[in-house]
């Protein structure tokens, strides 16, 4: 697993028209854009943010990490763009983003997983489309053995994406995560390898 990715060269992960990579400096604009202008839909869903998070020097910070961690292969914080063609040429548009975070190898073989889109960009599909290219990214490229979710109880829309991409609901956790600096109770949700390739075969090892 040492050599997987050389730091220069970090994983992309792309069909049909949606891209997954991870932020540049040159994302800056879009992302603060977008952001910006999904505050009060996130809010409720997210850790409270602070006005520093959407600052250029924040967002440089949030690249070198995530590339740093990427190399050492402890989180994948990619970036949602839908590609369109404008005069033949792809131009990315941001719509959200979604990370394999606390990868763990060893006994434990296994990742959390988390991910957000803008408010103009829910219920297009966006969502499932990503969680289709990075699953199997994580149990066939990463070799990880099961993936760990969660979610707010209200949070409907959250629960059909985990449910419909094969994640099973496991059980309840009090005052698991700091939700606009509040910490809530969430409902956790597993994908085992096994229930994965169980679900889709082995034509997701193509993907």
């Amino acid at each position: 697993m040492d050599d997987l990715w050389p730091v220069k060269k970090m994983p992309v992960l792309e069909q049909d028209g949606l891209r997954l990579r991870l932020p540049r400096r040159s994302d800056f604009r879009a992302w603060q854009n977008i952001r910006s202008a999904s505050r009060s839909f996130l809010t409720p869903v997210e850790p409270r943010w602070h006005e520093y998070e959407l600052t250029r020097a924040s967002f440089s910070r949030r690249v070198r990490l995530g590339v740093g961690r990427a190399a050492a292969r402890t989180e994948f914080s990619f970036l949602i763009f839908v590609l369109s063609d404008a005069q033949l040429r792809q131009k990315e548009v941001l719509v959200g983003g979604i990370t394999l975070s606390n990868i763990r190898y060893g006994a434990a073989c296994h990742c959390n997983i988390g991910y957000w889109l803008g408010h103009a960009h829910v219920s297009k599909g966006h969502m499932n489309r990503a969680l289709s290219l990075v699953l199997p990214f994580a149990f066939y490229d990463l070799g990880l053995r099961r993936i760990h979710a969660a979610c707010l109880p209200e949070n409907h829309r959250s629960k059909n994406v985990l449910v419909k991409n094969g994640f099973e609901e496991e059980g309840f956790a009090r005052k698991y995560l700091q939700i606009d600096g509040e910490f809530r109770d969430h409902l956790l949700f597993g994908l085992t390898r096994d229930r994965f390739v169980s679900i889709k075969g082995d034509s997701a090892k193509s993907l």
